[in-house]
């Protein structure tokens, strides 16, 4: 219904009263006092070129951290914008520990360096964030995290975790379309952009004149979707009313379920326990089995879609996403019945 609703301009009063809730509740769910949280006009990847266009300059010695597919891509970007990338790799399925992180700052000075919280290409959430920022800090970089698949699925603490920037995306754990990119820039990314050297490689995405759109003068940078953010600050009204502890504990409890069923199906879960993402799980495919088939006889008998594996995890998993409103259990249930019945 949300999204639905009458159009309005993108600087209509209505509209940027909206901005102003919209604002307030990315705060409570990045957990977050920032000035500079607002919500950008396209994908997650554009949150994620956003951050690294208006962070590194160029010739800006970064380090990223990679442990799947996003990873790579965050290298890929930073190096498009004239950084000097250096990359840690860790395998899939696997994440990093503090020890490996400390090692790779200690080998040069780097300007920013930045790791994907929750990797949406192999379910591994990458634990003691806190720890890897601190020690960011204390090598003198900024700490930008990617929290695509983690912002309203698992808990995310961007200033008790000293976290200097982070983005997202709407359509995984806000419940909304897709099209917007939440971000939130702490004091010293604020202080960084406004003190380049040199100017923003990007009109569109630069963050100083999307500030100058979403408060103050409000003025005119491009032509946001109004229905896009009517959309967004509905689901974010609904998680901030569950309260976000019931919200996290209903994603783990639901995908419990949902591990416990796979285990039972001969299709375990790719991560291990200690660190498996409840909203994304890569579930092993079963030895003779077509990846491919099943998924087009899920979609199409059962109205049920669930991703590939892709990259190195292509037709080794299936990615299946349990996150904001859809994660039931009655979802869950009718999920693991129609395996069961396609696995016989």
């Amino acid at each position: 219904r949300a999204l639905s609703a009458p159009t309005v301009g993108h600087l209509d009063p209505e509209l940027l009263a909206l901005y102003a809730e919209e604002q307030d509740l990315l705060r409570t769910l990045f957990q977050t006092q920032n000035e500079w949280t607002f919500a950008l006009s396209g994908t997650g990847t554009s949150g994620m070129e956003a951050a690294l266009v208006n962070l590194v300059e160029p010739g800006d010695e970064v380090l990223i951290a990679i442990h799947g597919y996003f990873g790579e891509r965050l290298a890929d970007i930073a190096t498009r914008v004239g950084g000097q990338v250096d990359r840690i790799t860790r395998p899939l399925g696997e994440i990093f520990t503090v020890e490996e992180i400390e090692s790779a700052l200690k080998q040069k000075k780097y300007k920013l360096f930045a790791i994907v919280h929750a990797e949406t290409s192999t379910g591994a959430e990458q634990l003691y964030i806190k720890e890897i920022a601190d020690l960011a800090h204390q090598y003198g970089a900024l700490f930008l995290l990617d929290t695509v698949t983690s912002l309203g699925n698992i808990p995310l603490k961007i200033d008790d975790w000293n976290v200097d920037a982070a983005y997202s995306a709407s359509q995984k754990g806000l419940g909304a379309p897709s099209g917007l990119a939440p971000i939130t820039i702490g004091s010293l990314a604020k202080s960084k952009i406004e003190n380049r050297k040199s100017q923003v490689a990007s009109f569109y995405l630069d963050l100083k004149a999307y500030a100058n759109y979403w408060m103050g003068a409000h003025a005119y940078h491009h032509t946001a979707s109004a229905n896009l953010h009517y959309a967004l600050t509905e689901g974010l009204r609904v998680i901030v009313e569950e309260g976000l502890d019931n919200t996290f504990a209903r994603l783990r409890g639901n995908s419990e379920t949902l591990w416990s069923g796979l285990e039972e199906l001969d299709m375990p879960p790719f991560i291990p326990l200690e660190y498996r993402l409840p909203p994304l799980t890569t579930a092993q495919v079963p030895a003779g089995v077509d990846p491919h088939q099943v998924r087009a006889r899920l979609l199409n008998e059962y109205n049920i879609e669930i991703a590939a594996g892709f990259g190195a995890l292509k037709d080794k998993v299936w990615r299946i996403g349990l996150m904001g409103y859809s994660s039931r259990r009655e979802n869950v249930t009718l999920l693991l019945g129609a395996l069961r019945e396609l696995l016989k």
